[in-house]
């Protein structure tokens, strides 16, 4: 056990890599084992769906939504899909924040796929999450207290000298060729991340955006597409005493095993998402083609979709009707009952609820459009 001071400032945080027997156990080694099978299967069932956009427009903000919330940052799926993309400007503080991080989310994953995690991609990746150019802190007196009782329960390194030296060290750990399995170094990086605290506000974000990208760049996700916030949300407590066990007494294996669990558990989840997603497609793509068979196009309903906030320029965009013939299609969809339309401020919008609920559920399910029922639309 070390003599860890939470109010001293742990400018003597150890360098990586851990020891390689403390990060590298048998039961570590078995559990990376399965959290890669399940990484696997996820990437098979997005593959699955035919217009990838589908899932990168929906799974990011469902992502942002909760790693905001963890901290206390709270929006909706709703305003987050209404307010994505083109009237950002509208919403509020909290929405606009959490839109930022699906952007710092893409753009993390546009680098990633470029270059090697680095100390500027970060910096750029939390800038962009803040909405403003930033640098890596240079001024004392930041603590992380405990937002109940006040108590301090951990002060990061001071002094932007030493900061930038423990960045390129977590750096090169991030870069260099290893024998360590990559679902190791993401949680053993994303501990040291968190411990250098390298930005005076968005630390959290960014850690957990770059576990995500971490992933692309080793080819286990090939899109940003893993809702891994959800399991920290449901396991916040754990989450922070096991980051706070790793700094006390240098207690890798625990920390490591509940990021590999999380790994699994949310691709589990992910992967019976996206298979609901995936019929609920087909079912609404067999009931507007029966009910409104005149202005079907599987284009339109997969627009439904990806623009699940729809408006009559997303048809025109898409080169799926004129604007007054889009408007007909729209309406003609509310009437069916696929679609609801609601105002915001001086537009129309078309919101499709059956998907928006099955976004904003944690059960993985849906209910089929009455009067037409298929094999795979046996939902509540």
């Amino acid at each position: 056990m070390t003599d860890f001071n939470p109010e001293v400032p742990y400018n003597d945080l150890p360098l990586l890599p851990p020891p390689a027997d403390q990060i590298e156990t048998t039961e570590i080694l078995k559990r990376c084992i399965n959290a890669r099978v399940a990484l696997a299967e996820l990437k098979q069932a997005a593959e699955l769906i035919p217009n990838s956009a589908v899932l990168v427009n929906a799974l990011p903000l469902l992502e942002a939504r909760a790693s905001s919330e963890i901290e206390n940052i709270v929006t909706t799926t709703d305003k987050l899909f209404e307010y994505a993309d083109i009237a950002e400007d509208r919403a509020d503080a909290a929405t606009k924040e959490a839109l930022r991080y699906r952007t710092a989310l893409y753009e993390g994953t546009k680098m990633v796929q470029r270059h090697m995690l680095s100390t500027d991609m970060a910096i750029q990746i939390c800038s962009t999450i803040k909405g403003l150019e930033l640098d890596i802190r240079s001024e004392p007196g930041t603590t992380l207290k405990n937002r109940l009782s006040g108590e301090t329960i951990y002060t990061p390194p001071v002094g932007q000298r030493l900061l930038i030296e423990k960045l390129d060290n977590w750096a090169e750990f991030m870069q260099s060729k290893t024998d360590i399995d990559p679902l190791v170094r993401m949680a053993v990086q994303h501990y040291q991340f968190e411990a250098i605290h390298p930005f005076s506000d968005g630390n959290g974000r960014t850690g957990r955006i770059l576990n995500i990208v971490f992933l692309v760049q080793h080819g286990l996700l090939d899109s940003p597409i893993l809702y891994l916030s959800r399991y920290i949300i449901q396991h916040k407590a754990a989450y922070y005493r096991l980051l706070s066990n790793v700094t006390r007494e240098q207690d890798w294996a625990p920390w490591i095993l509940f990021i590999l669990d999380g790994v699994e558990e949310t691709c589990t989840w992910t992967t019976d998402k996206i298979k609901s997603i995936r019929e609920l497609m087909q079912h609404t793509g067999q009931f507007v083609q029966k009910c409104l068979p005149k202005i079907y196009s599987w284009e339109l309903v997969e627009l439904l979709f990806k623009q699940p906030y729809c408006r009559i320029g997303n048809l025109v965009d898409s080169d799926i009707a004129k604007r007054q013939t889009a408007s007909v299609y729209l309406k003609q969809l509310c009437d069916l009952g696929v679609l609801r339309e609601i105002k915001s401020g001086r537009e129309n919008i078309f919101v499709h609820p059956k998907y928006i609920e099955l976004l904003s559920g944690e059960e993985n399910v849906w209910v089929y459009y009455s009067g037409i029922e298929t094999d795979n639309a046996d939902r509540a």
